[in-house]
């Protein structure tokens, strides 16, 4: 049984957040770890409010881990302050943490801010780096990299600028563009471009919690980048494809599709 953790914020309304990134994990057969750096109170339509952990609770939550548990690989999801961040570097750092996937989560699918703006230089500076995959969607690739995005060319252009500040792989995300939504992985020696139909549905909450902890499962499972990337983006088409019509704004993903058409496996063992 492989082991991922992750650490990210928590969506009470269980669309986004950990609690995304945990059904994603079961969906793929790894066994799910979290820590929580930020408590969400939000739902389909707002974020209501926003508490973070203290930083030494967060990293206390990576020793618990990390002191009795091997970690296959780990995904790191909404991190809203400076010292939040130095405090998850420090510790990925000292416990050389391996398949890393930051997914850099700044905005709710409603708009509302996750980050700090103050807090966008250190994740540059001390986040970024140790990325072993970065998983932008396009305004947050243009808040990173400083530049407008409105082509593919700007899409690899920006993959590139982001790459230069220490990630080993960076995936630029396509679905705030129009037409197919076409996601570039640039690993420093070439592109890699993965496109699928457009789905026509407001159901997208937690879209990228669940692409990127897709990501990081198979990673965990042994599939290199590009690969693992094909099968992330095959499985969050398919949720996105049957979302549920939860609640009265952007409902979430289904992370269990495959699960509730087939249904468990029947055991021989009453």
């Amino acid at each position: 049984m492989k082991k991922v953790l992750s650490i990210a914020g928590s969506d009470c309304s269980g669309g986004a957040g950990i609690q995304a990134d945990l059904k994603t994990f079961s969906a793929h057969g790894v066994f799910g770890m979290s820590v929580i750096v930020s408590i969400v109170a939000e739902n389909t339509s707002r974020v209501i409010d926003i508490q973070d952990v203290t930083p030494d609770m967060i990293q206390k939550q990576i020793d618990a881990v990390f002191e009795d548990i091997e970690v296959d690989a780990v995904k790191i999801g909404m991190l809203s302050t400076p010292h939040c961040m130095k405090a998850v570097a420090e510790k990925l750092r000292q416990y050389k943490a391996r398949n890393i996937v930051i997914d850099p989560v700044m905005y709710a699918k409603n708009g509302c801010p996750l980050m700090n703006p103050n807090a966008v230089d250190t994740l540059i500076k001390v986040v970024i780096p140790c990325a072993d995959v970065l998983t932008p969607n396009i305004p947050e690739a243009e808040k990173i990299s400083g530049m407008t995005i409105s082509s593919m060319e700007d899409m690899e252009a920006a993959a590139k600028r982001i790459y230069e500040m220490g990630c080993r792989n960076v995936i630029v995300k396509g679905g705030h563009a129009i037409g197919n939504a076409i996601d570039v992985l640039y690993d420093g020696k070439q592109f890699y471009h993965y496109e699928t139909y457009r789905i026509n549905t407001k159901n997208t909450h937690g879209t990228g919690c669940t692409f990127s902890s897709a990501i990081t499962s198979n990673l965990a499972l042994g599939l290199p980048i590009p690969q693992a990337v094909e099968q992330a983006k095959q499985y969050v088409t398919t949720a996105i494809k049957h979302a549920l019509s939860i609640g009265k704004g952007n409902g979430p993903t289904h992370h269990f599709y495959d699960l509730y058409r087939n249904g468990l496996q029947k055991s021989d063992v009453l």
